[in-house]
């Protein structure tokens, strides 16, 4: 493991992460009713929800806002916008996390030890709505 120069930008932790999106409402209920990020803002104005994810945000951009035009093309097969997100989660009951996804129609990947950034502990994938990858991962295992 490569250790940061002493001089480095001193990086915490993710801050938010951008999603551009073709359907507004439904990412919002998903992200919102399915895993629990509330809306902490809305500027309509400029097409923007943001959604506190622990001590981060996810923020949704629709494509036919001001700020998604500037984007391009809409996410699709062909010209995804982001590989996946991960949301750390605590406590990791797999049990009751599948089954609260089942409840909204959600399916979900195996859970398996992935390594993320406190160490390798137990994650599980699944996509949103719009097909964009989404991790959900527990504590490490020590």
């Amino acid at each position: 493991m490569q250790r940061a120069d002493r001089h480095a930008i001193p990086v915490r932790g993710l801050d938010h992460i951008v999603l551009r999106v073709s359907d507004l409402e439904r990412m919002v209920g998903f992200y919102g009713q399915v895993l629990g990020c509330p809306v902490e803002r809305r500027q309509d104005e400029i097409g923007l929800v943001q959604l506190r994810a622990g001590s981060a945000l996810i923020d949704l951009v629709p494509v036919t806002g001001k700020l998604g035009r500037m984007g391009g093309a809409a996410p699709g097969p062909e010209g995804r916008n982001l590989d996946h997100l991960c949301l750390r989660v605590e406590p990791f009951n797999e049990a009751a996390i599948r089954a609260h996804l089942a409840a909204h129609g959600v399916e979900a990947g195996p859970a398996e030890p992935r390594y993320g950034a406190e160490g390798e502990g137990p994650s599980i994938y699944l996509q949103d709505p719009e097909g964009n990858t989404v991790e959900l991962k527990g504590p490490p295992c020590h």
